[in-house]
């Protein structure tokens, strides 16, 4: 694995494809996608459902890896051969799911810690209360998941995502399960995190005030890029 530079993209793809084979039966999520993302830029993520989004959001995280093409965070192959490589992509990003995938026996602070622990992080404690306090719901830490609003979860999902600091967060539909107000938050919140600290997000999106954030739209329709446009 090359080092990143400070002249790398956040995010790079070159001629991407991803094939799922099931028996005989082959579907092609991904056909040819190339895709620039800087460092500091807020990329909103559209398209029909089924259209590859999510297929393209797992590749950055390292959930799958491509069948053809290549795919880098901040000039960093993933898929890296060993795993100390692995390791360093694993910190590079952070993932926020619609559903926010708390764990309800854990405190707030208990599941904001996890991602650190799992990291080997000795300041775990300290790295999650930070993050709380940046979401908004510092005051919430000793709560359980079931005690809070959706909103408040999505948050938390939040904090847990950036809590090691990852240079790219990747928002797959973080405001699908929430009512248009609360929703907002939650978006309001991503674009101060982009503003404030230069978090390069990826977001996919249904929503149109949630692609409206971005620096930039990307359209996808079955499993390629079909336009980008401005936001806004």
């Amino acid at each position: 694995m090359n080092a990143a530079t400070s002249s790398a993209p956040a995010l790079e793809l070159q001629d991407v494809f991803k094939v799922y084979k099931e028996g005989p039966i082959e579907t092609v999520a991904l056909r040819g996608v190339s895709m620039r993302i800087e460092p500091g830029e807020y990329v909103a993520l559209c398209g029909p459902s089924g259209c590859g989004k999510s297929t393209l959001l797992n590749l950055v995280a390292g959930i799958a890896l491509p069948t053809a093409g290549r795919v880098r965070v901040c000039g960093a192959e993933v898929g890296g051969q060993t795993e100390t490589e692995r390791a360093l992509m694993r910190r590079s990003v952070g993932l926020v799911f619609q559903s926010d995938n708390l764990f309800p026996r854990l405190t707030v602070l208990e599941n904001v810690q996890l991602p650190a622990r799992l990291a080997g992080r000795g300041d775990a404690a300290k790295l999650a209360a930070a993050a709380i306090e940046n979401v908004g719901v510092g005051s919430l830490g000793g709560r359980y998941p079931a005690q809070l609003s959706g909103g408040e979860r999505q948050r938390v999902a939040i904090a847990a995502a950036i809590a090691l600091a990852p240079t790219v967060l990747l928002a797959d539909e973080v405001t699908g399960e929430l009512d248009s107000r609360t929703g907002q938050v939650v978006l309001d919140l991503l674009t101060r995190l982009n503003r404030e600290t230069g978090l390069t997000i990826v977001a996919v999106t249904h929503n149109p005030a949630a692609a409206a954030s971005a620096h930039r739209v990307v359209n996808m329709r079955d499993g390629a890029i079909r336009e980008l446009e401005l936001a806004g």
